[in-house]
């Protein structure tokens, strides 16, 4: 186990709460999040698992308790004692019949095990399911957020472009400036205007996507007012490596498959060794309701059996070695999710110190690059420098801002993938 992360300073830590998205401060995306956490059609898919698996623990449980049963039979028969008598019987019979198989390897305790752990990986698995579901919806809206924002950049620069090709053409007209100014900037303008297209289908689909996750068709989502500068950057910072797996439902759903897994070995080892069964009925039988309940018309029996299998093909014995090879298999797996969640964690908190500095620089560079515009719009029309001067300035503007927007939405991705990395606020004390 590692001592500390690589990639982040000791300190206290502030793990995420159960509602980690509300630290983003917006209430769209909170809306959006109560919508799928009750309509998203994974995690109903994943709720009925924990059905499942919770009725076959019952089932297997079963096998510890004996069973009982009721049974009531009733007859009448006629035969022929001479060529013109005959003999009729009546008969009543009620009784109840219990049988128990004697646990005596421990195969249905054991049985019963295995399908508790299995209860507990569909819930882990459940709460799995619902971390990616919200971490997916997260995702989505802030990518809507971003293409929007990036349609407007795009949309303020041509306009821009636009308003500096209709000066063009009036110095054209005057003769100050010549037509290959003007055909350098009707292609500034139509690059522009190529790009918006494209965005804009982006964003459809991204609507589509988050519409999906929410459970809703993509026609009830409408385009949203917020930007992604509008959002607030929470704090995270996580606890000692150690407390990770506590934290992770991934994880504590990879050990309880495996503890259903050794517990699966005792089930098939048992099955080597003789069965033992009890039965025993009692009840009562006469040919008249009077005398039903006497003590002379009591019936019973009581039986013992004891079978052991003799050969079988080597299936007993394969079906032993199937289940520890499984629990092998569980074992590396359980093994690589813990080394997996280590690695998510470093990955994500290395995202988050890179994309903050990405878009610290990001924004040093449009702030430099809005004084060249401007300074070159001043000069070309003191006749100074020449249009392809504003043409340069123009495309760095138009790059450094649509690049901005773009770090902004890498670092709200970072956050989230770190949200996720460190269990999204789930606790295993709490399903405990």
């Amino acid at each position: 186990m590692p001592a500390a992360w690589r990639e982040s300073a000791p300190a206290d830590a502030a793990w995420p709460s159960a509602q980690w998205w509300r630290g983003f401060g917006s209430a769209e995306l909170d809306r959006y999040m109560a919508q799928a956490i009750s309509a998203n059609y994974d995690i109903a898919a994943a709720v009925a698992r924990v059905r499942e698996a919770d009725a076959q623990a019952t089932i297997a449980g079963a096998a510890l308790l004996p069973t009982l049963g009721a049974d009531l039979t009733a007859f009448t028969q006629r035969t022929q004692t001479t060529q013109f008598g005959h003999l009729d019987f009546h008969q009543i019979s009620p009784q109840l019949t219990a049988s128990y198989i004697v646990d005596f390897w421990g195969k249905n305790q054991a049985a019963q095990t295995a399908a508790l752990a299995t209860a507990t990986a569909s819930r882990h698995d459940q709460a799995t399911v619902e971390l990616t579901v919200m971490t997916a919806v997260a995702l989505a809206y802030f990518q809507t957020l971003e293409l929007q924002d990036r349609i407007a950049v795009a949309e303020q620069n041509l306009a821009s472009a636009e308003t500096t090709l209709r000066g063009l053409r009036l110095q054209l007209a005057a003769g100050i400036a010549t037509a290959l100014d003007v055909a350098q900037q009707e292609t500034t303008v139509a690059t522009i205007s190529a790009s918006i297209p494209p965005l804009h289908q982006q964003l459809s689909q991204s609507i589509d996507a988050l519409a999906i996750l929410i459970g809703q068709p993509p026609q009830s989502i409408s385009a949203s007012a917020a930007a992604l500068a509008d959002l607030s950057v929470p704090v995270v910072r996580p606890g000692l490596p150690s407390e990770l797996l506590r934290r992770r439902p991934d994880v504590a759903e990879a050990e309880a498959q495996l503890i259903a897994a050794n517990a699966n070995i005792v089930v098939a080892r048992a099955s080597l060794f003789p069965n033992i069964a009890l039965t025993a009925s009692g009840g009562y039988a006469s040919s008249s309701l009077s005398t039903l309940l006497k003590s002379s018309s009591s019936v019973y029996s009581v039986a013992g059996g004891l079978t052991q299998p003799i050969f079988e093909g080597g299936a007993l014995r394969a079906q032993v070695e199937f289940a520890r090879a499984r629990r092998d298999e569980l074992v590396a797996d359980y093994r690589k999710a813990i080394l997996t969640a280590f690695t998510n964690v470093e990955d994500a908190l290395a995202q988050v110190q890179q994309s903050a500095e990405q878009l610290s620089r990001q924004q040093t560079a449009v702030a430099k690059a809005s004084r060249a515009n401007h300074i070159a719009q001043a000069q070309l029309r003191s006749g100074v420098v020449s249009i392809l001067t504003v043409l340069n300035t123009e495309t760095a503007l138009f790059s450094a801002q649509d690049a901005v927007v773009q770090a902004q939405y890498a670092q709200m991705q970072s956050l989230v993938n770190l949200f996720a990395a460190l269990g999204g606020g789930w606790r295993e004390e709490a399903v405990r």
